[in-house]
């Protein structure tokens, strides 16, 4: 082992780090060496971590944690020299997030609470999320959350200590979160509604049901999407009735994800509420677009229903996001109801049907449901005078093995268009 510390000794003073990387690795390997040694390693990975590049950089931070405790407080006058650079900075911080230590757990708070910037930050944020993530790590890890809950009591930290928290996606963040969900902060309120959101503690469905009263969107916002996550408090709490009002809402993205959350819930009864918001005039496009796709989450008989009679009056875009949506149909026993719609919607004259784009959607729609009554529509298309068309229903035919049968029986009328020769021609050589 001495010929690998002579060759370390070499490489360090080549500043050849990622060499030297390779020398430590092998170092740590065995555990009386690394005893011995350990300070003299301690000083080439800190050598290695302040002149190395991004790479080598990488490569070390994996030493620290192996060093011992011994390795922090050196880890923290880098961090706190604030002519280093935002890089290395960085990765102190996630350094730091490997020990189980309350030396490091302060180190990450004071640079949460003194950072200038956002990546340093989210950086050390993160880091001390993820000692919530490690089951060897419970002493850090309740320092962290007590640090972090003295923080939300001055307004000028509470912000960032939200937000701490809110990465820490355990049962210990719930009740210091309770507390601010009435802070004068929007962006304190909507931080702690979206976390509280991932937990079924029995004090937090009433809070999110108070919180789609806000008056701050994006706190109502929060609030509905999580209400979204809790289709186990359907009935108890009537959620689509709780949720239908905010559909109307003056703000276009709480009545985004009011529509989505109700797509979410996924009840007959849902369906029904987007679809009367659908079904009113003057409706904003972007809210159709979502009303339609959250009728298409929900497949059940009656959300393809409300999607067939939306086909009479949308407009164009919408339609044709219709028409797509219905193709993507996951349940088998729907799939057949979604053809027809699609079949159907071929044979009528609605105006959609002169845009080559709905032909081409329904096209394709009809290709991935598979259904054989497809078949003979799609035939037709081929007769389009659009060559988009045309090639759209080959692809979807060739989903078909036996419309080629069709296609050879047709080939040989001379009745037919040209187009339409045309197009059974390069559907058969197609298959």
């Amino acid at each position: 082992m001495s010929d690998v510390l002579e060759q370390a000794t070499i490489a360090a003073k080549q500043q050849n780090w990622a060499l030297l990387n390779q020398y430590i690795s092998q170092m740590l390997e065995r555990k009386n060496f690394l005893a011995t040694n350990v300070t003299r390693i301690l000083d080439w990975a800190l050598e290695i971590l302040t002149e190395g590049d991004f790479q080598e950089r990488w490569d070390v931070a994996k030493v620290f944690p192996s060093l011992g405790n011994r390795a922090i407080a050196p880890l923290i006058e880098i961090w706190k020299d604030e002519e280093a650079e935002e890089e290395l900075r960085w990765f102190v911080a996630r350094i730091l997030a490997e020990f189980d230590s309350i030396e490091a757990v302060t180190a990450l708070v004071e640079i949460l609470k003194t950072s200038q910037t956002e990546e340093l930050s989210a950086m050390a944020a993160e880091a001390l999320a993820n000692l919530g993530q490690s089951a060897q790590k419970h002493h850090a890890f309740r320092f962290a959350i007590a640090a972090l809950t003295e923080l939300l009591a001055a307004e000028e930290t509470r912000l960032l200590a939200v937000r701490s928290l809110s990465h820490i996606r355990r049962s210990e963040i719930v009740t210091p979160l309770l507390g601010v969900v009435k802070d004068k902060q929007v962006s304190v309120r909507a931080a702690a509604i979206e976390a509280l959101s991932s937990f079924h503690d029995p004090r937090i469905p009433l809070v999110l049901l108070n919180a789609l009263k806000d008056v701050a969107a994006p706190v109502r916002r929060e609030a509905i999407i999580g209400l979204g996550l809790r289709s186990d408090l359907l009935e108890e709490l009537n959620l689509v009735s709780q949720i239908v009002p905010l559909v109307w809402d003056f703000n276009p993205e709480v009545c985004a994800a009011a529509a989505s959350t109700l797509g979410r819930l996924g009840t007959d009864a849902a369906a029904d509420a987007l679809f009367q918001v659908l079904s009113s005039p003057s409706l904003p496009m972007s809210l159709q677009l979502q009303c339609v796709r959250s009728l298409s989450w929900i497949e059940t008989p009656r959300a393809l229903a409300h999607l067939q009679a939306a086909l009479t009056f949308a407009p164009i875009a919408t339609y044709q996001e219709i028409v797509t949506l219905l193709g993507r149909v996951e349940q088998a026993h729907l799939a057949p109801d979604a053809a027809r719609i699609l079949i159907d919607a071929l044979k009528s004259q609605h105006p959609a049907l002169q845009d080559s784009s709905v032909k081409q959607a329904l096209a394709i729609s009809l290709g991935h449901l598979k259904h054989p009554q497809a078949i003979h529509p799609l035939i037709q298309m081929l007769a389009d005078p659009d060559l988009g068309v045309r090639l759209h229903a080959t692809a979807a035919l060739k989903k078909f093995p036996t419309a080629i049968v069709q296609l050879q029986q047709l080939a040989g009328n001379e009745n037919l268009t040209q187009e339409w020769k045309q197009g059974i021609a390069i559907a058969l050589q197609e298959f």
